[in-house]
Formats: C-alpha cells, sequence, structure tokens
C-alpha cells in the first residue's frame, strides 16, 4: 500500500480475472506454453454483419461527441429488443447506454449507495461486483451458496440475509462464474420475498443471457411487481462477442436511469461512437443470428465436464449458461503436489499456472473459496490439451 494514494484505491482489490490473463501473457512471452482458460472472451470474430455497420459508421463520418446517455436510436433498438427477448417495455428515458456493462453496474452503485448501505451478493459472483460496491461506500453482504444446489439462492437464504441497512442484491443469470441459471419459479420464489422489501433495488446482470442452454431467459423484472424495484444490465460483450468495443446498457425505472446518466456524464460522457452504431445492428438482428455460438459452447460443456469426470478430486455440477465450470477442488487442501502444499483455491489455481501451463482464476475472487473457474470460450483442441496437462499434474 502506498500512503500517498488514496484509501479508496489501496483497499481496492485488483481484478483476478485481468490479473491472472496478465501473468498468463507474461509467461508466454517468457517462451512458455500456456492454455488461457481465465478470460470469460468469446473466441469467435464478430459476426460480419456487425463489423460492417461499423465500417459503415466510420464511412458515414460518425466521430463527434455522442449523446451521454446513448444516440436515441440506438436506444429505440435497445427498447426493441427488451420487448422481443424479455417481453419489458421501457421508454427512452429509461435506457442508459454505457462503457460496457463494467461501467453500468459502477453507475448504479455510485447513484444508489450511501456509506454503510449492504448489498447483497449470493455468491459466488462476479469479481467486481465486491468492490464496485466498496467504492461506492456500500459493504457486501455475501450469501453462500453450493455446488449441491448449483450455486443458486433460495428464498429462504435470501430472506435471512436481508437487515434494515439492505439497499442493494446485484445477481448475474445465466451466472458469471457458476454457469447457473435461475429458472422462472426460482425467481418468483426471490421475487416473493423481495417485494416485501421495496426498498431495495435488484440488480439483475443479464449480460450472457443469449448463452443459455435450458431454453428460455427470465428476468426477474419481467414480473409486475417486480419491475419498478429492477435494474435490468446488458451488453454485446458476449452473445456478439463484441468485448473491445465496450457497450453496455441498462434499463429500469426513470429516477434510476436519471441518475446514472448524471454520473456518466462527469466521468466519461457518451460511449464509443462507432461501437454504438455497430450495436444498433447487432440488436436489430435475431438472436437466431448467433446461435452458432451458443451451440459451440454447449458442445464445449460436454466435452470440458466429461474431462474433468475423469480427474480425481474434482467436484462438477452442470452449468445450464454462460462458458464456464466451476468445479470444486477442496479435496486438494491440505495436499502436497510436486513439492507444492496447496492450502486454498489460490495455491491451487497458481500451482495449475506453473506446473501444467493452464491459467485458471481462483473462486476465492468470486466469493467461493473451494472452487476455481474455467473458461471453455477456448477451441476444442485446447480445451483437451489443458485437461489432459491438469490430469497430469495432479495424478503423478
Amino acid at each position: 500500500m502506498n500512503p500517498k494514494l488514496s484509501n479508496r484505491v489501496n483497499e481496492m482489490a485488483v481484478s483476478a480475472t485481468l490479473a491472472m490473463a496478465a501473468k498468463a501473457r507474461e509467461l508466454k512471452e517468457e517462451g512458455k506454453d500456456i492454455i488461457g482458460l481465465s478470460l470469460g472472451e468469446p473466441d469467435f470474430n464478430i459476426p460480419e454483419f456487425v463489423k460492417l455497420a461499423g465500417i459503415q459508421a466510420i464511412q458515414d463520418n460518425y466521430h463527434s461527441y455522442s449523446p451521454v446517455d446513448g444516440y436515441g436510436d440506438l436506444k429505440s433498438a435497445i427498447i426493441t429488443k427488451f420487448k422481443r427477448d424479455n417481453n419489458l417495455t421501457y421508454t427512452p428515458s429509461q435506457i442508459v447506454v454505457s462503457t460496457g456493462a463494467k461501467q453500468s453496474l459502477a453507475n448504479l452503485a455510485m447513484v444508489l449507495l450511501n456509506e454503510g448501505d449492504e448489498v447483497l451478493l449470493p455468491a459466488p459472483y462476479w469479481v467486481s461486483y465486491a468492490d464496485i460496491s466498496k467504492l461506492a461506500g456500500g459493504v457486501p453482504v455475501e450469501i453462500k451458496t453450493s455446488i449441491e444446489n448449483d450455486f443458486k439462492v433460495t428464498a429462504k437464504e435470501l430472506e435471512a440475509a436481508i437487515t434494515p441497512k439492505t439497499k442493494m442484491i446485484i445477481y448475474s443469470s445465466p451466472c458469471n462464474p457458476s454457469g447457473s441459471v435461475y429458472s422462472r419459479k426460482e425467481l418468483r420464489a426471490l421475487a416473493d420475498v423481495l417485494v416485501k422489501y421495496p426498498d431495495i433495488i435488484v440488480i439483475s446482470d443479464e449480460i450472457y443471457e443469449h448463452i443459455n442452454f435450458v431454453g428460455a431467459h427470465t428476468s426477474i423484472a419481467e414480473f409486475e411487481d417486480m419491475y419498478e424495484q429492477t435494474v435490468v444490465v446488458n451488453g454485446v460483450s458476449k452473445a456478439f462477442s463484441m468485448t473491445g468495443w465496450r457497450i453496455g446498457y441498462i434499463g429500469g425505472p426513470e429516477w434510476i436511469a436519471r441518475a446514472c446518466n448524471k454520473m456518466q456524464g462527469q466521468i466519461t460522457s457518451g460511449a464509443n461512437c462507432i461501437a454504438q452504431r455497430a450495436t444498433i445492428t447487432a440488436l436489430e438482428n435475431s438472436p437466431s443470428k448467433i446461435q452458432f455460438m451458443v451451440d459451440a459452447f454447449k458442445e464445449r460443456r460436454s466435452l470440458i465436464l466429461n474431462l474433468l469426470a475423469d480427474i480425481p478430486g474434482i467436484r462438477t455440477n452442470e452449468p445450464e449458461g454462460a462458458f464456464y465450470v466451476f468445479p470444486d477442488i477442496s479435496y486438494y487442501f491440505g495436499k502436497t503436489l510436486q513439492g507444492n502444499l496447496i492450502n486454498s483455491a489460490s495455491d491451487f489455481s497458481l500451482f495449475l499456472l506453473e506446473a501444467a501451463g493452464v491459467a485458471t482464476v481462483t473462486g476465492e475472487a468470486f466469493g467461493d473459496p473451494n472452487c476455481i473457474r474455467l473458461s471453455y470460450a477456448a477451441s476444442e483442441a485446447n480445451i483437451i490439451e489443458a485437461m489432459k496437462r491438469i490430469k497430469q499434474v495432479l495424478t503423478n
């Protein structure tokens, strides 16, 4: 910790996924053969129709500052998408376009949280939820789940975690890192609890919405009694493989959207103009245009689960969405592997990187110290080789 820096940055954790990716890159630059299963980034190219829309935007001379909360016709495309895919009705004043869904989440934390407000985080949760909440003065409160329950929180567990200080709950479905998907019935049970506490704002992170292997996606905002209590966060990074284009957006109560617009106006102003124009085309097209990616991820899920099942001491469940597996590796705690004492998921993840040349992410970063996250947004050849290496270093 550097005393010349602010307390807020000294106390902030480094993103574990980005830190592992950086370490893997360093090792690659040293000439080591590293297979990266740490980043949540689709390995597909951007669909051609999206590329062409970006090129057209450049040719049409889009280069000026964009409106802080997004172009009007992009908002219209987002409104149409919400209605088509989620049966949600929003007006332009309820939509804010940001530089990625991460900024959308940060905006929400900054405009809603005061010092000491509690933020419920069903664990495991995406790595940045906790530190984004802390940065805004909030206090993260983890709700533990288990692999036996597919890492999903129950209504009873949710209600037990609520206190007079609870201001917000943030969750993702499909979930990063577990791949779990809440069914309509499960969400209705959670909603039955939350409607009793109308001052609690629900942040529903639906960035993996279309990477879903079980059928229809349900948003908790679809329930009429939850609509005014919920903000839906989404974007184009995962479904359209547009991670570097940095476009996210929210739909929610107008008073929250106006506050996010105000906040964003002082931080970044409007998102990249070319990326916004391309996003219009992405959202106007049917999700069927990206079904080939979803089908490939489903095949890779079967592949990696079958290979993990052949490795002693690793417990898995079957994720229903996203492109991650989140195995329990606590069997190895207290054991010595090739001279390395494994006391934690971080030890285990580092061991796999150094001994097997496979980059993963410790579950401690996601609020579950017994697991690691593996991304199968990688080629089948790399998945097969990575699992071969892991099995070899764990069984020899």
